[in-house]
């Protein structure tokens, strides 16, 4: 008796240069429309889908044509989450930086205890605020680099990684009074050299 071999099915077949890039013409301007009413920035708005567009091409273009969108649409939400989360931190650093006052010199003070954002930092910035956030961002990466290593880990830990005081003290293996004293110490520490650089954060 003869066996009839089972139904297998055909693997999905794979996208072509020419269907990538038919896609990508199609979904060009309802994706920067998209991203526009997100970030209301016509040019990060550019960035953001062209980002989309390149991740789509390097990482999946060779999927089949029908998965595009889903998977496009979630690289634009990824990419928009991101500029946003860039954007937290950056309005964060410099609102931090921007914190220290009269109390700031004990040595068991954390800036980070009291520190309010009013200016609502999910809001995407000004071109010309961002431009300022930016170099202020890279002149604190440099000063960082000059800090003493347990206040550099102590301040990554903290306003970097965003661990607790607790948290950041079992990573480091000491005290939460020391974690707030190297934070402090480093605070101060990056004002003074920024300011030595022309940066007057007071």
């Amino acid at each position: 008796m003869l066996v009839s071999a089972p139904n297998i099915p055909e693997p999905p077949k794979l996208s072509t240069p020419q269907q990538l890039s038919e896609f990508l013409v199609q979904v060009e301007r309802r994706a920067y429309k998209q991203a526009q009413y997100a970030v209301r920035d016509e040019h990060v708005a550019l960035d953001i889908v062209q980002d989309a567009m390149m991740k789509l091409a390097e990482r999946y273009g060779d999927h089949p044509p029908e998965e595009y969108p889903m998977l496009f649409q979630r690289i634009l939400q990824n990419t928009i989450r991101d500029y946003y989360r860039r954007q937290k931190v950056r309005s964060f650093w410099t609102t931090l930086m921007s914190s220290l006052s009269p109390q700031g010199d004990a040595e068991d003070f954390d800036p980070l205890d009291t520190l309010q954002d009013e200016d609502n930092a999910s809001q995407p910035a000004r071109p010309e605020a961002d431009l300022a956030q930016s170099q202020l961002i890279a002149a604190i990466e440099e000063a960082l680099a000059k800090l003493p290593a347990r206040q550099r880990e102590a301040f990554l830990l903290r306003y970097w990684e965003e661990m607790d005081t607790a948290e950041t003290a079992a990573v480091m293996g000491c005290s939460e009074g020391s974690v707030k004293t190297h934070c402090s110490r480093a605070t101060h520490a990056l004002a003074a050299i920024l300011k030595e650089r022309g940066i007057d954060l007071s």
